[in-house]
């Protein structure tokens, strides 16, 4: 384990715009508009009345609401990368990927990727705290290392992308993976920091086109950002299918299919099993908004919200973070395209 007491003073400073991430800080034109959040890989979690969001980023980048709409940037978890990250990664370029964000018994497990793009040298970590809150006293992270990490020529799947549900019993999975032969999950144990004994894994959702020839390429079966989310007497299994991170040529989108079961099988709303490259329809890009995906589902306050990044064409497609209500209809989501334009979600000082 290795504790980091992350610097309360240093993200007092990140918050009065000075400091490393002062520039997410900057207020545009003469200072009458205020900068819209720009994050990859959003998730978020509420802790009392404070809503938080952390996405991928140097030592992964939080921020703070009391409303959804207005956010504070706080600060970023990690002051170095972690140890392990280039003995996983080789090509690890300093931005820890993918976060997902999960209370428990009092706790915060904050799960990490370290990385490098295009190739499944890869790992994924865990940090703990007991509060979000950097002017605690008992803010700290106290980082546990790899909860499983991948080999090329040796796994056929990607450890990145984490993300985590209970099941009925209370048993926490994490679903992970990108490309390759697609999404797996995996059983941890009750101490949430590593994998359960005897491991349980599972296939959840592929698509046609990964490589059989050479096990360090992707291939082009693009799925990759797994996220299950219970609801309705369901498991809600969203994706995100095709190309991210190509500015105005990529391509992400959102799918969604369903189980009774965590360990699937999933279908989508035509009956399609999800290891069989099918999935529903969620949101897609339009003129005005490119790149929609790396998707995460919550339940806040009796509703229930779609967060995601965006990349928005006027904007030199910036990627920006949206939070989306979703309604239901016979019991499967639904967003309204809409929304990407109606719900903003700016920075303030």
């Amino acid at each position: 384990m290795i504790q980091y007491r992350t610097f309360p003073l240093a993200t007092r400073l990140i918050k009065a715009g000075t400091g490393l991430l002062a520039s997410a800080l900057l207020m545009t034109g003469c200072g009458a508009q205020a900068k819209q959040v720009e994050v990859h890989d959003p998730v978020m979690t509420k802790a009392g009345d404070t809503y938080y969001v952390f996405s991928t980023g140097p030592g992964i980048t939080y921020y703070e609401s009391k409303d959804m709409v207005n956010w504070q940037l706080t600060g970023r978890v990690f002051p170095d990368e972690p140890s392990w990250a280039r003995r996983v990664a080789p090509g690890f370029n300093g931005h820890l990927w993918a976060p997902d964000i999960y209370q428990k018994n009092g706790k915060f497990y904050l799960y990490y990727s370290a990385s490098a793009f295009g190739k499944n040298t890869s790992g994924i970590g865990v940090t703990v705290n007991t509060t979000l809150d950097p002017d605690s006293p008992d803010y700290e992270w106290v980082d546990y290392g790899i909860v499983i990490d991948s080999v090329p020529n040796r796994d056929h799947w990607n450890a990145i992308d984490p993300a985590i549900v209970e099941d009925d019993d209370g048993n926490a999975w994490m679903s992970f993976g990108s490309f390759w032969e697609g999404l797996k999950l995996v059983k941890l144990d009750d101490d949430m920091v590593r994998l359960a004994e005897p491991q349980e894994w599972y296939t959840i959702a592929k698509r046609p086109g990964a490589n059989t020839t050479d096990d360090a390429d992707p291939g082009e079966g693009a799925i990759e950002a797994p996220y299950i989310f219970k609801q309705n007497g369901y498991y809600y299994l969203f994706v995100s299918f095709d190309k991210c991170c190509r500015g105005m040529d990529s391509t992400y989108n959102v799918r969604v299919g369903r189980s009774k079961t965590v360990m699937g099988p999933y279908f989508d709303r035509d009956g399609v099993s999800l290891l069989d490259g099918g999935g529903t329809m969620v949101i897609e890009g339009n003129k005005d908004w490119v790149a929609l995906g790396h998707n995460a589902a919550y339940t806040f306050d009796g509703k229930d919200y779609l967060v995601l990044h965006a990349y928005e064409s006027a904007d030199n497609a910036l990627q920006k973070l949206r939070i989306l209500p979703i309604t239901w209809e016979d019991n499967w989501p639904v967003v309204d395209p809409a929304d990407l334009n109606r719900r903003k979600t700016n920075l303030i000082k």
